[in-house]
């Protein structure tokens, strides 16, 4: 596989965790960490995966 697809479905996989964190872990309590931001950082991360493997296969196009 190369980079490009791999970049993106690694992007779409981060950002439906990181979106199903934020939405369904509002009243989980852990200690250190908030659920819901680090479905906020998870799906951020995500789209800049997805965008660098959109650009990725447009520039081999």
């Amino acid at each position: 596989m190369s980079a490009a697809p791999k970049n993106l479905l690694e992007g779409v996989v981060t950002f439906v965790v990181g979106l199903v964190l934020w939405l369904f872990t509002g009243g989980v309590e852990v200690p250190v960490v908030t659920l819901t931001k680090v479905g906020v950082v998870m799906m951020c991360v995500g789209g800049v995966l997805a965008a660098t493997g959109l650009y990725q296969a447009a520039r081999n196009r």
